[in-house]
């Protein structure tokens, strides 16, 4: 079974790596939302995966540190497209989340990625 539970935050970056006069090499900002998605049997007794409000527990101060912030300052997001942020929220949420599952970062209602957790390169 996969549980899911939906954030969002505020913030702003820039792409430094982009190629020259690209839109994206310009600091601009996002609502980024994102999606941490559990997987794991249903209990037996509790009939549910995880406890929606455990995973939020978990989860939230994580998210809640990038709200509002310039993403490029953020040790580990130094270049902050939407897949590195996905693999640094795995690398803090997935210690705390028995059965993670995947993490989805949006940045706009069409554009985002989906990490489970594969690597850089997978």
């Amino acid at each position: 079974m996969l549980l899911f539970k939906d954030f969002s935050f505020e913030a702003a970056h820039r792409l430094p790596n982009v190629p020259e006069g690209h839109k994206c090499a310009r600091l601009h900002g996002h609502s980024f939302q994102v999606r941490v998605t559990v997987a794991g049997p249903v209990g037996a007794t509790t009939g549910w995966v995880m406890d929606f409000a455990d995973l939020k527990a978990a989860c939230a101060p994580v998210i809640d540190s990038l709200d509002h912030r310039y993403l490029n300052e953020i040790p580990g997001l130094e270049n902050p497209t939407s897949e590195v942020v996905a693999i640094w929220l795995w690398d803090r949420i997935a210690p705390v989340v028995a059965g993670l599952s995947s993490i989805e970062v949006r940045e706009t209602c069409t554009s985002g990625c989906i990490y489970r957790g594969e690597g850089v390169g997978g």
